[in-house]
């Protein structure tokens, strides 16, 4: 039976990271795959020439688009609203639009709503309550996606995360072997993300680990800064036989739930 999967980010190139495994995975099983952005990431950290070329929002739309097309999506939206930014105050909202994290949740909820109607979602994918690392955008995501899926009545909503536990032993072990910057707080890793007693789902994503490298290849203005490689080109180095290990499995969190509930290996396992 075909279903419908859509995954709900803050920002292009969030879904790279977090659920692309997931939605290559469904589009490959004939499953109708849908990404929807709440900003363009216009605020996102790029080197001086692409900020020079201008409309990064722009550029970073495209980028999503791309990366929408390598993990069998079919259509990608976006909200309209304005990146927040990663932290210090919010900046002013631009001419015509509102930053997300400013935006009710109600109205953006309304939004996101229209899409998952016309769809007749099945599944809707967001984060969890901390946002992940806890990225104001993030949290708002969660907010938003919660509401939305009330008012448009999808069945299931999965908040993309990480087994807290497993990513901090991880995090310290490397610290062990490799110098992180001045600024990276390790213990962040202690409050990020959910413990691994709340995730409800494990997906098994190494068959589409492929897919999922070309969505973060997709997003080639997120890999660097002018102080060097980023994040996405740290893990675009990884060997593919490693990356395939590293990234091979999604985790999910059902609210609807209860802890210690049996874990799932299937997003669509148990709807009607």
């Amino acid at each position: 039976m075909s279903r419908t999967l859509v995954a709900f980010h803050a920002h292009p190139d969030d879904e790279a990271l977090l659920t692309a495994g997931t939605m290559a995975r469904a589009a490959a099983e004939g499953h109708r795959v849908v990404l929807v952005v709440a900003t363009d990431g216009e605020l996102g950290l790029v080197d001086s020439d692409t900020a020079a070329a201008g409309d990064v929002g722009g550029r970073r739309l495209d980028e999503a688009r791309e990366s929408a097309a390598a993990l069998g999506a079919v259509r990608v939206e976006y909200l309209g609203y304005a990146d927040s930014g990663l932290d210090g105050p919010v900046p002013p909202d631009p001419r015509g639009r509102v930053r997300f994290v400013r935006a009710p949740v109600e109205e953006a909820a309304e939004r996101l709503a229209a899409i998952l109607k016309t769809e007749r979602a099945d599944v809707l994918l967001s984060y969890d309550r901390n946002g992940g690392y806890g990225h104001r955008d993030h949290v708002h995501v969660h907010a938003v996606a919660a509401r939305a899926a009330e008012i448009a009545g999808t069945p299931r909503v999965l908040e993309a995360t990480i087994p807290r536990d497993d990513l901090a032993r991880a995090v310290r072990l490397a610290s062990l072997v490799y110098r992180f910057p001045p600024d990276f707080d390790v213990d962040v890793f202690t409050s990020s993300f959910s413990p691994r007693s709340e995730v409800t789902h494990r997906i098994s994503v190494s068959r589409y680990a492929g897919a999922k490298r070309a969505a973060m290849r997709a997003h080639a203005s997120q890999a660097t800064a002018d102080s060097g490689d980023r994040t996405l080109a740290a893990f675009l180095r990884i060997p593919r036989p490693l990356f395939d290990v590293v990234f091979g499995r999604e985790w999910y969190r059902d609210p609807a739930l209860p802890e210690g509930s049996k874990v799932r290996r299937d997003v669509f396992e148990g709807l009607p």
